[in-house]
Order: structure tokens, then sequence, then C-alpha cells
């Protein structure tokens, strides 16, 4: 029979973790809800600049764009971030608001459908969709005054539009469906009983991920359709989105317009901690 001390023990521990677990779902809720508008557009207003987010809709779905300059400047090149999952386009807040980027380009970023303020969550899982939200974001501006920039699952969707861009920048790209790992979290999410823990953010990266095992293949053969030279950005370290997907990529695409970048030691992190790697890159392009 067990000691009442050892009970006692257990038991403290158990509401411990019990404590520990609510207050890190509670964090995860809080951390991973949608910028309001009037705090994102606080956090893109420094450095002198002056940004605009603009509410969309594409088949039914509202989203919004912000955009960086108040008019766009037809005689520069715009830059488009595509963001990951779960992400937002403040992923790309330092990139916004540099401001040698600012003067050398016309610089906007836009939610995807289901990790925005609206339809949080309900994200449609189909490469197909989001090229079409992408044009839809990309409406009057000429492909090759554009250099679009993907990071992530955002990637996929920026190396898949077979337009001619002036540049394509890959960062951490997911393109191979059989390197996705599927991580245990992810039973958080399947079990029907569990899934309201997770923020709804999550649940739409969760759905994303298991659609992209059916949806990336279709697309296999067709990532050195795209005319647009590409730059290929990733760690070598990344278990998140495997590092062979660039190898993947680079046995894919002509080597004549396909750049590849690797960087020792760094992992799935890279759009924040190099930074200044990924930036000079983006320059390159705009010349």
């Amino acid at each position: 029979m067990m000691p009442k001390r050892i009970k006692k023990i257990l038991k403290i521990i158990g509401i411990f973790l019990l404590v520990f677990f609510i207050g890190l779902v509670i964090a995860a809720h809080i951390f991973l809800s949608p910028t309001s508008d009037k705090k994102a557009l606080t956090e893109l207003s420094i450095n002198g600049l002056y940004p605009k987010i603009i509410h969309k809709t594409y088949n039914g779905f509202e989203y919004r764009v912000a955009e960086m300059q108040q008019k766009i400047d037809t005689s520069l090149l715009t830059l488009v971030f595509v963001h990951g999952s779960p992400g937002d386009f403040l992923d790309y807040k330092r990139y916004l608001t540099d401001s040698t980027l600012n003067v050398r380009a016309n610089l906007l970023s836009y939610d995807r459908v289901g990790y925005g303020m609206e339809h949080t969550g309900n994200v449609q899982g189909s490469i197909a969709f989001e090229l079409g939200l992408l044009d839809a974001v990309t409406n009057g501006i000429p492909a090759e005054k554009i250099v679009l920039i993907g990071y992530s699952y955002g990637g996929p969707i920026v190396l898949a539009s077979p337009k001619n861009y002036k540049y394509k920048v890959s960062l951490a790209s997911a393109v191979n469906a059989d390197l996705e790992p599927m991580f245990w979290g992810l039973k958080i999410y399947d079990w029907k009983l569990t899934r309201w823990i997770l923020p709804k953010k999550v649940q739409a990266a969760a759905k994303e991920k298991y659609s992209h095992l059916s949806d990336l293949p279709k697309y296999a053969e067709l990532w050195n359709k795209s005319p647009s030279p590409i730059v290929n950005i990733q760690g070598d370290a990344d278990w998140i989105v495997p590092y062979k997907n660039s190898i993947f990529l680079q046995q894919k695409i002509d080597a004549d317009k396909f750049k590849m970048i690797t960087l020792k030691g760094v992992g799935h992190e890279l759009v924040w901690s190099n930074f200044d790697v990924i930036k000079s890159e983006i320059l390159k392009t705009l010349k």
C-alpha cells in the first residue's frame, strides 16, 4: 500500500502539472490570436512609415492586406510576402518596416484565409485556392514587377505560381509530401474531444499539414515549370520542414534559374534569426 506521504506528493505534482498545462493552453490562445488592425498598424508605423490595412474578399472569404506605401510606386518593384502555418502577415514585421527595403520597393503582406481576423481556423487546405488568393492580392501589378517571398507553407504557394515574376525567394519551403514529419501533437487535432484545446490558428495549420499529403504530389513535376528565377534559403538543422526539401527542389529545378543558400546549423526560425542574410538576398532581386 502506497504511503500517505507519497500519495500527497503525487497529488501535488498532478495539480502542478494540470495548472501548468492549463496555463500553457491559455498562453497559446493569447499568443496565437490574430492581431487587431489597430495593434498591427501601431507595430508597423515606425521609421517614418505610414502603412495601411485593406480588407478584401476572395471567393466569399474576407482577408486583409498590409501595404507599407500609401500608394504603389509603379516605377519600383513590389515585394509580396506570403506567410507560413500558423502565422500572419506580421511574421514579416522586420522586413515590412525596414527602411532600406521601403526605399527600394513597394512592400505588402497579407493574411492567408484561416489565419487572420476573419474565418480564423477555416483554412481551405488547397494550393490551388492559395494561388487564386495570391492572384487577387497582386491584381493590377504586372508579374514582372513582383518579387514573391514565401516562408514554410507559404513557400509552395510562391513556387507553384506559373506566372513570370521578377524573382521568387523560397524560405524553408515544404514541397515534398514524403518528407512531411507527422508530429505526435497532431493527435490532439485528430481527436474531436481534444481539438478544442488547440488555438484556431494551430487547428488551421494541422488541417493544412494533412492537406499537403495529398496536395503536394500534384506539383512534384511542376516546380520547374515556373519561368521565374528562384533563390532558395534554408537551414540544414531544420526539423520542422526537413532540409531535404531544399535538396529535392535543387534536383527538380534547372540550375540556371535556381540558387541554393544553405545556412549551417540554422533551424526553421531563419526568417527571424537570419534577417540580414535574407534581406541581402532580397535586395539582390531588386537590381
